[in-house]
C-alpha cells in the first residue's frame, strides 16, 4: 500500500505508471497476435491526447469561465486572481499542447490506418474526412484565436482595456465554436473507428 501511495502522491509518477501499465497490456496483447501494431499505438495516442484536449475545452467552458464570472461578482470572496494567475496559464499550456498533439497523432493515425491524409482532407473517406476537417478548424481556433487573446486577458502580453474586452469576446466565441464542433467531430471519429456507422 505504501508503494501505491507513493506513486499516487506524484502526478508524474502516476502518469508514468499509467503508461507502464498500458505498455504491459499492449505487450501481452501483441504477444497473442504475434506482432507489434503501429496502427493501434497511433490511434491510442490520438485518443489519449484528444481526451486531454477536449476535456480541457469542456473544463474551460463548463467550469472555469462560469467560476471566474461568479468570482468577479463575489465582493467578499477571493476574486478571480488565483484562477487567472495560477490555474489558467497552466491549463492553457496543456490545452494548446494537447490540441497540437491530437492533430499530429491524428495525421499519424490517418496514415497508419491506410486512409491517408489526402483521402481524408479531400473527403475520399467522408466520415473521417469530416472529423479531420473539424479537428483542423478547432486546432486553428486554439492557436490563432483563443491563445493570442487569452494572453491579453491574463496579462501575459500588454493590452488596453478595450483590447482586453475585445479579446474576451473573440476567445469566448472561438472556444464556444470548438465546443459546438467537438460534438460532430467526436461522432465522426467514433463512427469511423467502429465501421462507419452512417
Amino acid at each position: 500500500m505504501g508503494f501505491i501511495k507513493k506513486i499516487l502522491a506524484s502526478i508524474k509518477a502516476t502518469i508514468a505508471t499509467g503508461f507502464i501499465l498500458a505498455i504491459l497490456v499492449a505487450v501481452f496483447g501483441w504477444e497473442r497476435s504475434g506482432s507489434f501494431n503501429l496502427l493501434e499505438t497511433m490511434v491510442w495516442l490520438h485518443v489519449l491526447v484528444g481526451i486531454t484536449w477536449i476535456g480541457l475545452l469542456y473544463y474551460f467552458n463548463f467550469v472555469q469561465v462560469p467560476a471566474m464570472a461568479e468570482a468577479l461578482g463575489d465582493e467578499g470572496g477571493p476574486g478571480p486572481a488565483a484562477i487567472g494567475k495560477y490555474v489558467a496559464p497552466r491549463a492553457l499550456l496543456w490545452f494548446r499542447m494537447s490540441a497540437a498533439a491530437t492533430w499530429l497523432t491524428g495525421v499519424g493515425a490517418l496514415e497508419s490506418t491506410g486512409v491517408g491524409i489526402m483521402n481524408a482532407f479531400t473527403f475520399a473517406s467522408p466520415v473521417i474526412g469530416l472529423g479531420a476537417w473539424l479537428g483542423t478548424i478547432m486546432l486553428f481556433n486554439v492557436w490563432v484565436l483563443i491563445w493570442p487573446n487569452q494572453k491579453k486577458i491574463l496579462g501575459i502580453v500588454e493590452a488596453t482595456a478595450d483590447e482586453i474586452a475585445c479579446a474576451k469576446v473573440v476567445a469566448s466565441m472561438a472556444s464556444r465554436v470548438n465546443v459546438l464542433l467537438s460534438v460532430p467531430m467526436l461522432l465522426s471519429m467514433t463512427a469511423f473507428a467502429h465501421g462507419n456507422l452512417f
